[in-house]
């Protein structure tokens, strides 16, 4: 049980009033460190003497302001807080708020098992900027879930069929084949022949049957030639998502390809037809959404030639993933252009699987641009994830060309912090809405940045180093803290806790991030007003440890957002 929870229950229980108030920190910190609204029928007499009567140890004075009851919490508690975040270090934090909900648990104790899915790219195309915002939120999302108690298991389902395999294919084709190279060059190389093809096949009435052709082709299997590009393309493409999903942080426990569900989706729609769900029309199957719900649509699940639709192939993959992995909870994250395509697919697999669509939820993000505009990979001027990563990384090794560090050292450094600058610029705001990526303020080492987080832990790892080398004890005895006066840093360090458990109840990481830059922003006025390291001073240990406490959250809040810390910067 957290501090909150307990200051909850001692209030139900102390003024005998069910648990329908809502137990907040005030935007003030001089109006205390918990405040609430007064729904008792008692005076304000009578409310500060029971509270103060049956008061905890944990609380130092009652305040009552209008309808408002502000608490404040005492020396000793935030004295004994700083010490457990010492204690727990990376473990602080973590709660169980989401073990004994599992649908498959045989009593209290076992982990909720949640899927998550998210980067589904498409073999044969970039890994565009878009996806690299998917896998920022879906790693962040994975990581708060798992300190929240639950089994996570990551997937990612790949585009491996379709016309966009054809488009790329005639474009490597008209561009030469198969090249050798490193993986990067080959990717490129794939980009580009994509961009010829599907602007072939828009422009060019000629081009788009001869892709046609080459997507036939490939369904059939009828051409070796054919398949080995296709083959090379595919492992190319796969090689280098993986070198990106490495540098991002990303280990998926699943990889799920389209290709491997055309014939089970075609047989689940068929039956289903028999059955009435879904409908001819002119040729090709549909399911009129409409008829379950007057805000959906009709969408298409098999063609007239005959061929399954994306829609039809994710209700095959939902019920294949389900066999998979027993989830109890199976989260996909995409893109909010997909918003009423899930919404009618979910409907469909909702008659079909009902269990495994109630246990199914989408979350949609905005689109990710820079400040030159939008992309299209049509066009050719697509943004890869890739690229993105290399011009943040030139950008930094500009700003820290006259720091005395190795080249290994700045390429280590550059890349570390142009991820971590592109991970904030992302995770910064609530899931939703669009973001546009601007290079000078992401990678400013001051304020509202992934950099300043790097710095301010690189900082205070720093001090800890120097306390090492002096032999300095980290030890904190009890009677420092008589004299000294407790900041602002004690009474935000504490709530940690509370911002990792709403975080993964509402899949919101932008509230660690919001808690985080606060945290710095208090410790670096802390760090400039205080000499922490003096030996002559008996309140230093206690100011060690909490730049200590200060260390400890930031590294793991960051680790929670996919962030590292350099060891230097």
């Amino acid at each position: 049980m957290n501090i909150q929870e307990k200051i909850k229950k001692w209030i139900e229980e102390t003024l005998e009033i069910k648990g329908d108030f809502v137990l907040a920190h005030p935007k003030d910190i001089k109006n205390g460190d918990y405040s609430f609204f007064n729904h008792s029928s008692k005076t304000e007499n009578e409310l500060v003497e029971v509270l103060n009567k049956n008061k905890i140890p944990e609380i130092d004075r009652v305040e009552i302001v209008g309808k408002f009851i502000n608490l404040y919490l005492s020396k000793k508690f935030f004295a004994n807080s700083i010490e457990e975040i010492n204690k727990q270090k990376e473990n602080f934090g973590k709660n169980n708020s989401l073990l004994g909900q599992s649908a498959s648990a045989k009593g209290f104790g076992e982990p909720r098992k949640i899927i998550i899915e998210y980067t589904n790219t498409n073999v044969l195309k970039p890994m565009h900027i878009g996806h690299l915002m998917g896998n920022v939120i879906g790693e962040s999302i994975s990581r708060i879930v798992e300190n929240n108690g639950a089994e996570v298991k990551r997937n990612t389902y790949e585009g491996d069929v379709g016309l966009h395999i054809a488009k790329a294919l005639w474009g490597i084709l008209k561009l030469g084949g198969i090249i050798d190279g490193n993986i990067s060059d080959k990717a490129k190389y794939i980009g580009e022949a994509y961009a010829l093809g599907a602007n072939g096949y828009e422009d060019d009435e000629s081009i788009q049957k001869e892709i046609i052709e080459i997507n036939k082709k490939l369904y059939e299997k009828s051409d070796e030639e054919l398949l080995k590009t296709y083959e090379w393309g595919r492992k190319v493409s796969l090689d280098h998502f993986e070198e990106l999903y490495k540098k991002l942080g990303t280990k998926f426990d699943f990889y799920f390809f389209e290709s491997e569900i055309a014939e089970e989706s075609l047989k689940i729609i068929k039956e289903f037809l028999k059955k009435g769900l879904f409908e001819e029309s002119d040729g090709a199957i549909v399911f009129k959404g409409e008829k379950f719900n007057p805000k959906l649509h009709t969408r298409v699940f098999v063609t007239k030639q005959g061929l399954p639709t994306y829609e039809a192939k994710d209700i095959a993959h939902a019920i294949r993933k389900y066999d998979e992995y027993k989830s109890d909870k199976s989260i996909i994250i995409t893109a909010n252009e997909q918003n009423e395509y899930f919404k009618v697919m979910l409907e469909a697999l909702k008659e079909i699987k009902p269990a495994i669509a109630n246990q199914t939820e989408h979350i949609s993000h905005g689109m990710l641009n820079l400040t030159t505009g939008k992309m299209s990979s049509r066009k050719g001027n697509i943004i890869t994830g890739e690229s993105l990563i290399i011009d943040v990384e030139n950008f930094i090794k500009e700003k820290i060309s006259d720091r005395k560090f190795s080249e290994k050292e700045k390429d280590e450094i550059a890349e570390i912090v142009a991820i971590g600058a592109i991970k904030y610029s992302i995770l910064k705001q609530a899931i939703g809405g669009d973001i546009i990526f601007d290079f000078d303020k992401s990678i400013s080492f001051e304020g509202d940045s992934g950099p300043y987080l790097q710095y301010t832990a690189v900082r205070a790892n720093s001090v800890l180093e120097k306390v090492k080398k002096l032999e300095h004890t980290l030890q904190v005895s009890k009677s420092d803290f008589d004299t000294w006066n407790t900041t602002e840093l004690e009474r935000y360090l504490y709530r940690f806790p509370e911002v990792i458990e709403r975080a993964g109840s509402e899949y919101a990481p932008h509230y660690i991030v919001t808690y985080l830059t606060e945290l710095a922003s208090l410790f670096n006025r802390f760090y400039a007003q205080e000499k922490i390291i003096d030996q002559e001073d008996h309140n230093s240990p206690y100011k060690i440890a909490l730049t200590q406490a200060v260390a400890h959250i930031l590294k793991t809040g960051l680790y929670l957002l996919g962030i590292k810390v350099p060891k230097r910067m």
